[in-house]
Protein backbone atom coordinates (compact mmCIF):
# COMPACT_ATOMS: atom_id res chain seq x y z
CA UNK A 1 0.00 0.00 0.00
CA UNK A 2 2.74 2.41 0.72
CA UNK A 3 4.79 1.61 -2.74
CA UNK A 4 1.08 2.84 -4.34
CA UNK A 5 0.50 5.79 -1.70
CA UNK A 6 3.56 7.08 0.18
CA UNK A 7 1.58 9.66 2.01
CA UNK A 8 -1.48 6.77 3.11
CA UNK A 9 -2.79 7.29 6.45
CA UNK A 10 -2.35 4.91 9.43
CA UNK A 11 -6.20 4.00 9.32
CA UNK A 12 -5.69 3.03 5.50
CA UNK A 13 -2.50 1.02 6.82
CA UNK A 14 -4.55 -0.89 9.06
CA UNK A 15 -7.73 -1.45 7.16
CA UNK A 16 -5.66 -3.23 4.37
CA UNK A 17 -4.14 -5.11 6.55
CA UNK A 18 -7.23 -6.05 8.06
CA UNK A 19 -6.58 -4.62 11.91
CA UNK A 20 -7.67 -2.17 12.87
CA UNK A 21 -5.77 1.29 13.59
CA UNK A 22 -5.60 0.81 17.65
CA UNK A 23 -3.65 -2.42 16.95
CA UNK A 24 -0.89 -0.69 14.36
CA UNK A 25 -0.55 2.46 17.12
CA UNK A 26 -0.25 0.31 20.05
CA UNK A 27 2.85 -1.00 17.71
CA UNK A 28 3.97 2.46 16.28
CA UNK A 29 3.65 5.54 17.96
CA UNK A 30 3.42 7.42 14.66
CA UNK A 31 3.23 7.09 11.12
CA UNK A 32 6.84 7.68 10.80
CA UNK A 33 7.71 5.07 13.29
CA UNK A 34 6.12 2.96 11.22
CA UNK A 35 7.90 3.61 8.01
CA UNK A 36 11.49 3.45 10.25
CA UNK A 37 9.98 -0.22 11.23
CA UNK A 38 9.31 -1.11 7.48
CA UNK A 39 12.45 0.46 6.00
CA UNK A 40 14.83 -1.03 8.01
CA UNK A 41 13.11 -4.66 7.60
CA UNK A 42 13.94 -4.39 3.78
CA UNK A 43 17.70 -3.20 4.03
CA UNK A 44 17.23 -6.16 7.03
CA UNK A 45 16.02 -8.27 3.90
CA UNK A 46 18.72 -6.79 1.42
CA UNK A 47 21.72 -7.51 3.71
CA UNK A 48 20.34 -11.05 3.90
CA UNK A 49 19.98 -11.47 -0.02
CA UNK A 50 23.56 -10.35 -0.07
CA UNK A 51 25.01 -12.89 2.36
CA UNK A 52 22.65 -15.48 1.34
CA UNK A 53 23.88 -15.22 -2.59
CA UNK A 54 27.41 -15.33 -1.21
CA UNK A 55 28.89 -12.58 -3.61
CA UNK A 56 32.48 -12.89 -2.26
CA UNK A 57 32.90 -16.59 -2.75
CA UNK A 58 30.40 -18.34 -4.93
CA UNK A 59 31.12 -18.77 -9.03
CA UNK A 60 29.80 -15.34 -10.16
CA UNK A 61 27.51 -16.79 -12.44
CA UNK A 62 26.28 -18.80 -9.58
CA UNK A 63 25.79 -15.71 -7.17
CA UNK A 64 24.65 -13.41 -9.89
CA UNK A 65 21.62 -15.08 -10.16
CA UNK A 66 21.00 -16.27 -6.55
CA UNK A 67 21.62 -12.29 -5.43
CA UNK A 68 18.89 -11.40 -8.74
CA UNK A 69 16.48 -13.88 -7.56
CA UNK A 70 16.63 -12.88 -3.37
CA UNK A 71 16.42 -9.31 -3.87
CA UNK A 72 13.38 -9.66 -6.64
CA UNK A 73 12.22 -11.05 -3.42
CA UNK A 74 12.80 -8.33 -1.79
CA UNK A 75 11.21 -6.06 -4.16
CA UNK A 76 7.95 -8.14 -3.92
CA UNK A 77 7.77 -8.30 -0.22
CA UNK A 78 8.53 -4.48 1.07
CA UNK A 79 7.60 -2.60 -2.51
CA UNK A 80 8.75 1.19 -0.75
CA UNK A 81 9.40 4.36 -2.28
CA UNK A 82 13.39 4.20 -2.35
CA UNK A 83 13.69 8.16 -2.53
CA UNK A 84 11.38 8.08 0.86
CA UNK A 85 13.36 5.47 2.43
CA UNK A 86 16.70 7.32 1.65
CA UNK A 87 15.73 10.62 3.22
CA UNK A 88 17.02 9.19 6.42
CA UNK A 89 20.60 9.19 6.86
CA UNK A 90 20.69 5.89 9.02
CA UNK A 91 19.34 4.35 6.07
CA UNK A 92 20.97 5.72 3.54
CA UNK A 93 24.50 4.64 4.87
CA UNK A 94 23.08 1.20 5.45
CA UNK A 95 22.23 1.35 2.13
CA UNK A 96 25.46 2.31 1.04
CA UNK A 97 27.36 -0.60 2.65
CA UNK A 98 25.10 -3.34 0.42
CA UNK A 99 25.19 -1.08 -2.89
CA UNK A 100 29.34 -1.44 -2.33
CA UNK A 101 29.27 -4.82 -1.61
CA UNK A 102 27.88 -5.13 -4.55
CA UNK A 103 29.66 -2.82 -6.95
CA UNK A 104 32.81 -5.00 -5.34
CA UNK A 105 30.92 -8.20 -6.47
CA UNK A 106 30.16 -7.00 -10.32
CA UNK A 107 33.90 -5.11 -10.54
CA UNK A 108 34.65 -9.02 -9.79
CA UNK A 109 32.49 -9.96 -12.19
CA UNK A 110 34.02 -7.76 -14.52
CA UNK A 111 37.51 -9.09 -13.84
CA UNK A 112 36.42 -12.91 -14.01
CA UNK A 113 35.12 -12.18 -17.84
CA UNK A 114 31.32 -12.72 -17.06
CA UNK A 115 30.70 -8.62 -17.53
CA UNK A 116 32.45 -6.81 -20.35
CA UNK A 117 35.15 -4.50 -19.54
CA UNK A 118 34.63 -1.87 -22.01
CA UNK A 119 31.37 -0.44 -20.80
CA UNK A 120 31.14 3.24 -18.50
CA UNK A 121 32.37 3.11 -14.92
CA UNK A 122 29.65 1.85 -12.69
CA UNK A 123 27.08 1.34 -15.66
CA UNK A 124 26.38 -2.33 -14.36
CA UNK A 125 26.05 -1.11 -10.73
CA UNK A 126 23.41 1.50 -12.23
CA UNK A 127 21.68 -1.35 -15.08
CA UNK A 128 20.92 -4.44 -12.36
CA UNK A 129 19.00 -2.77 -9.40
CA UNK A 130 16.68 -0.89 -12.28
CA UNK A 131 16.13 -4.43 -14.01
CA UNK A 132 15.16 -5.90 -10.88
CA UNK A 133 12.93 -3.23 -9.97
CA UNK A 134 10.93 -3.45 -13.27
CA UNK A 135 10.63 -7.36 -13.16
CA UNK A 136 9.31 -7.34 -9.78
CA UNK A 137 6.70 -4.72 -10.44
CA UNK A 138 5.94 -5.81 -14.44
CA UNK A 139 6.58 -9.76 -14.72
CA UNK A 140 4.42 -10.23 -11.08
CA UNK A 141 3.00 -13.74 -13.17
CA UNK A 142 6.80 -14.88 -13.04
CA UNK A 143 8.09 -16.74 -9.78
CA UNK A 144 11.62 -15.05 -8.47
CA UNK A 145 13.46 -17.85 -10.17
CA UNK A 146 12.10 -17.37 -13.43
CA UNK A 147 12.26 -13.64 -13.22
CA UNK A 148 15.80 -13.51 -12.33
CA UNK A 149 16.33 -15.84 -15.33
CA UNK A 150 15.02 -13.08 -17.31
CA UNK A 151 17.12 -9.98 -15.65
CA UNK A 152 20.04 -12.35 -15.55
CA UNK A 153 19.83 -12.70 -19.72
CA UNK A 154 18.88 -9.65 -19.94
CA UNK A 155 21.70 -7.85 -18.13
CA UNK A 156 24.43 -10.13 -19.60
CA UNK A 157 23.12 -10.11 -23.08
CA UNK A 158 21.14 -7.08 -23.66
CA UNK A 159 17.59 -7.67 -25.72
CA UNK A 160 19.21 -6.92 -29.53
CA UNK A 161 20.02 -10.07 -31.60
CA UNK A 162 23.13 -11.66 -30.46
CA UNK A 163 25.10 -11.90 -33.61
CA UNK A 164 24.25 -7.82 -34.75
CA UNK A 165 25.44 -6.09 -31.12
CA UNK A 166 28.48 -3.51 -31.82
CA UNK A 167 30.91 -2.67 -28.91
CA UNK A 168 31.00 0.12 -27.19
CA UNK A 169 33.58 3.04 -27.93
Amino acid sequence: MLAADPGASIASIAAAAGVDRRTVYRRFASREDLLAAIHQSRLAAIEDAITDARLREAPVAVALHRYVENIITVNRTWPVDLSLMLTDDAVRTRRDRSVHEVDTFLRRATDEGLLRPDQPEGWPGVLLPQLMHLVAGQLPHLSAAQAADVVVDTFLHGTGARQSRQPLE
